[in-house]
């Protein structure tokens, strides 16, 4: 008889599980696509320190414009017309230059892309002039 009794109670939690689980998993999926897109964020601003410096070095070793851009947009796998880049300080041998890249990162995962707009990065990397 007593087992007729759990068995009674079992059934009445019927469904429980499913339940639990529908309510949870958007949740759980939505934290996982937050989490990735912060991850893509955090590659690409890895991405933009780099270009800055190379963007530094190479107005540092010729202080022409033209030459840090092209630096800055051949130095990683950062959508070039997102980019901007811009120099300040002197050109004089034994100055300083400053290279800043700023850079508009996509938010592309499903979902995350609706909630989070576009995030701005930027760096800026100090060299003295050869």
């Amino acid at each position: 008889m007593r087992l007729g009794k759990h068995r009674r109670e079992r059934n009445g939690e019927r469904g429980q599980a499913t339940v639990e689980l529908a309510l949870v998993l958007p949740l759980a999926v939505l934290f996982a696509l937050v989490t990735l897109q912060l991850g893509i964020l955090a590659k690409d601003l890895v991405l933009v320190h780099h270009a800055a410096r190379e963007g530094a070095r190479a107005a540092a070793v010729e202080p022409t414009g033209g030459a840090a851009r092209a630096a800055v947009v051949g130095s990683s796998s950062l959508e070039s017309g997102r980019l901007s880049v811009s120099l300040s300080g002197g050109t004089a041998r034994g100055s300083q230059t400053t290279a800043t890249v700023t850079y508009r990162a996509p938010t592309t995962v499903p979902l995350v892309g609706a909630l989070i707009p576009d995030v701005t990065l930027d760096a800026s990397v100090t060299m003295r002039v050869e």
